[in-house]
């Protein structure tokens, strides 16, 4: 391979040109395809066969779109007073005016809704009162009815009294029909209150249905009172937003759309904001922060050259492989769902490994030239030994993002492949691109003084002096501790997914969040769909009843503020219910309430419940992507022990070089805790609200910082290697070969943590956590663990860190990694022109 690309970077030399205008006709095909198919990215994820989405399928099958997606205008009044009957006009006005984009199913107006709830419940006090003063007529018409029956039985003992009487004086047959005339009166008297009871009795009985009908209003109103659109003081009204299709289908147009008519919208003494569902943008890859991320590269780069024009050449490459792999990859989006994350990964990578991996072959062509070597000769043969390098280093990244698949999450694997396509172009830009504008730069890739002592001796390389052991200790046991100590936060690690408290304090989103926790409750950000499913349908008149004996028994469950029937089937054998916690959508407390609901289930009588909602969504996605973790990190693991056991030929060095990414991964890991969870820090990189991690930033940072790991592992302790199979003493290679990389690694390590920590600030909350994670990450790896602990260890092992058993020494294939033969059968050319001329 390394014969290969020596030859390629001679012909890309020869034909600059070609290749140059070659990859600029790739990147206009990847933008053209892009701009004709590319389609829509999405904001949120979705993991198939998850609780949720069960549940969500169940209650579209039965109820209809009921769970569509929702978003929430939040107005509030600028002076703190109630809003005024002008100011509910126009408010309706303005909110009715949004039906007119077409996605826009339905707009709740706050005013119209509370008023119609005010109005049920004005009714159901009508109702009681009206069930009393009915229950009071029938009392008095039954002590009416009573007291007539009383006197129907005096007088009907009266008058067998006096018909005894006369037939003991003699003369009841005188005075027979006269008594048939009282007895029939009597008689008809009684089959009259009869009757009166009769009708008493079917009040009554109807009257306990109605007020038990009633009683199930009142305990549904009781359950939902604590749900409302307008706050207590009427200075804050919620409008909600209905759409017609799903959010992975709502496209940013219709977001924009939304957010532009919201804004447009102005109301005197009144504030219009809105929730993340429609402020979250996916537009535009790159903002203020990760520009400034790529001139801290650049400010680096110039540093490291001394020189303008080679310090803009991997910036430039990067562009072009970031260009090409991103626009190449979106032009699927059309047929492949992907998240607005998904190329912000691969901008993110592709800035980083593709100025890294160009830097790498650049400094070795410099070190050669500067050395006597002619420049073409240079060009392919740093392309050979460097370029070789950057190829095996770009696998492991690929390996380590194609890895991702294995986790069964789609939208992790096309993450993980759009990073692995970004990557390989990287690659393939620098064993290629690279050298032709190399070529056209000449001897200007040195600075003006370097040109001038072409050859010298100064250029040279010096025997490097062994490490003092004593100092190797005191190394080794301070930087282990330092990370373990750092990764302490990891071990309280709690994942989620980014809600509206988690942006800007001076977004629309995180004003929208906190007036809705502050006005009517956290919980209302992020409500529970649940669903009952009774075994046996009930009767159309037990539908109120039933409904109210659910919201009873959801109300029970701790953590539970309110409980709104929202849905009944049409066989009254299903009923949904939307539940408001105590808490927003990414607290513990809510987490536990859906693992409540779930394993209550199924309740007293078989009724099986089920949880739905952006809230249950996101926990079902964070623990699956919890579950996943030590999976991947076995694979990542097992890979890098493998790995490096081919390159290096050693079992030694591969198990530290592994235990070393473990420490400053979980390092990472507990910085990211520290920051986003705790709160530490917060206000200097953004964080307003600490919250869980985002959900899958864990196993992302984890690929990527793999590969990133074992590339600083490749250029350091190959070095190491080169010099000890050449002769060097063991702990003597060990500083040799760390000199020999340390600067160019160094250099490549400042400018990942700068690209990737200008995407800390970055407009789309998902990615802030994403860029700190990996700007630590690499911190950590490469200060820390590369450049202080390997070779602190290297130098305790000393010639043990080469071991080899001899059966494996036989079976292991020999890669040639730094090229070491291909320079062996390429030696110098020394330039016969003067110094400073270019050729």
């Amino acid at each position: 391979m390394a014969e290969l690309l020596y030859r390629l970077g001679r012909l890309s030399a020869r034909r600059a040109w070609l290749f140059i205008v070659s990859w600029l006709a790739v990147l206009g095909l990847a933008v053209g395809g892009f701009a004709l198919f590319g389609g829509t990215l999405s904001s949120t994820m979705s993991i198939p066969g998850t609780e949720t989405e069960r549940v969500a399928s169940e209650l579209t099958d039965r109820l209809g779109d009921i769970g569509g997606i929702s978003a929430t205008v939040v107005l509030g009044s600028e002076d703190g007073e109630a809003f005024s009957a002008s100011q509910q006009m126009e408010i309706t006005d303005a909110l009715a005016e949004l039906t007119s984009n077409d996605s826009v199913s339905a707009v709740i107006d706050p005013f119209e809704t509370d008023a119609e709830r005010a109005e049920q419940a004005q009714k159901i006090v009508d109702g009681r009162d009206q069930i009393d003063a009915g229950k009071q007529q029938l009392v008095d018409g039954q002590i009416q009815l009573d007291a007539g029956k009383q006197q129907l039985e005096t007088g009907q003992t009266q008058l067998d009294a006096a018909i005894e009487q006369a037939k003991e004086a003699g003369y009841y047959e005188a005075s027979a029909a006269q008594f048939l005339a009282q007895q029939a009166q009597i008689d008809a008297g009684l089959a009259e209150l009869a009757t009166q009871q009769t009708t008493i009795d079917d009040n009554s009985a109807l009257l306990d249905e109605q007020e038990q009908q009633l009683g199930s209003g009142e305990r549904l109103m009781d359950a939902a009172a604590e749900i409302s659109f307008v706050s207590n003081d009427g200075a804050t009204a919620l409008g909600l937003i209905t759409f017609d299709s799903e959010l992975l289908d709502l496209s940013g147009e219709t977001k924009s759309a939304i957010a532009a008519q919201l804004d447009d919208i102005e109301i005197d003494g009144v504030t219009v904001d809105y929730s993340s569902s429609i402020a979250t943008s996916t537009d535009g890859l790159l903002g203020v922060g990760e520009l400034i991320g790529v001139l801290l590269a650049g400010v680096v780069l110039l540093v490291l050259f001394r020189s303008f024009l080679p310090a803009t050449l991997p910036i430039l490459s990067s562009i072009i492989g970031v260009g090409v792999g991103v626009a190449g990859s979106l032009a699927f989006s059309g047929v492949i769902d992907m998240t607005s994350v998904t190329p912000i990964l691969g901008v993110m990578l592709g800035l980083a490994v593709g100025i890294d991996y160009t830097l790498f072959i650049v400094q070795r062509h410099r070190r050669q030239l500067a050395a006597g070597m002619e420049l073409h000769e240079s060009i392919g043969l740093a392309n050979g030994t460097s370029g070789n390098a950057v190829l095996f280093a770009g696998s492991t990244v690929l390996v380590a993002l194609l890895a991702l698949n294995v986790s069964g999450i789609p939208f992790l694997g096309i993450m993980g492949t759009v990073g692995a396509v970004c990557v390989l172009v990287s690659v393939l830009i620098a064993v290629s691109l690279t050298p032709a504008l190399l070529s056209l730069l000449g001897t200007r890739v040195l600075s003006r003084r370097a040109r001038e002592s072409i050859g010298h001796e100064s250029q040279k390389q010096v025997a490097a002096r062994p490490m003092r052991t004593s100092r190797t200790i005191a190394i080794l046991v301070l930087a282990t501790l330092g990370l373990l100590v750092v990764a302490i936060p990891a071990l309280s690690m709690r994942l989620g997914l980014p809600d509206g408290s988690s942006e800007p304090a001076d977004s629309t989103q995180y004003r929208a969040y906190s007036m809705v926790a502050d006005e009517f409750g956290a919980g209302q950000n992020g409500a529970l769909l649940v669903t009952a499913s009774l075994p046996e349908a009930v009767a159309e008149d037990a539908e109120l009843e039933t409904q109210a004996d659910l919201a009873d028994t959801l109300m029970a469950f701790d953590g539970v503020v309110a409980v709104a029937p929202v849905g009944v089937s049409d066989d009254f054998g299903y009923f949904a219910f939307q539940v408001i916690p105590v808490d927003g959508p990414s607290s513990e407390s809510t987490g536990q309430l859906v693992h409540d609901l779930r394993n209550s289930s199924p309740l007293d009588g078989g009724i099986a419940l089920g949880v739905a909602g952006s809230a249950s969504g996101n926990i079902d996605i964070s623990e699956k992507l919890a579950a996943v973790l030590p999976l991947y990190l076995a694979v990542v693991v097992g890979l890098s022990l493998l790995i490096l056991i081919l390159v290096f030929r050693s079992l030694l060095v591969p198990v530290i070089a592994t235990v070393g990414y473990v420490l400053s991964l979980l390092a990472a890991f507990g910085a990211m805790v520290a920051v986003y969870q705790w709160g530490w820090l917060g206000a200097l990189f953004g964080v307003t609200d600490p919250g869980p991690l985002l959900n899958f930033a864990p196993i992302i940072i984890m690929g990527v910082l793999f590969g990133l790991a074992m590339d600083y592992q490749l250029f350091l302790v190959s070095g190491m290697r080169e010099a000890y199979v050449h002769g060097v003493p063991a702990k003597a290679a060990v500083m040799s070969g760390l000199r020999s990389g340390r600067a160019v690694v160094t250099a490549a390590a400042i400018i990942m943590i700068a690209v990737f920590g200008g995407f800390v600030f970055s407009h789309l909350a998902m990615v802030r956590p994403l860029g700190f994670g990996l700007a630590v990450g690499v911190l950590f790896d490469a200060f820390v663990v590369r450049m202080l602990l390997i070779p602190s260890l290297m130098h305790l092992l000393g010639a043990s860190a080469w071991w080899l058993p001899k059966w494996l020494d036989r079976i292991l294939p020999s890669v040639d990694v730094e090229g070491a033969a291909l320079e062996r059968s390429h030696p110098m050319h020394v330039k016969e022109a003067a110094p400073g001329t270019e050729s």
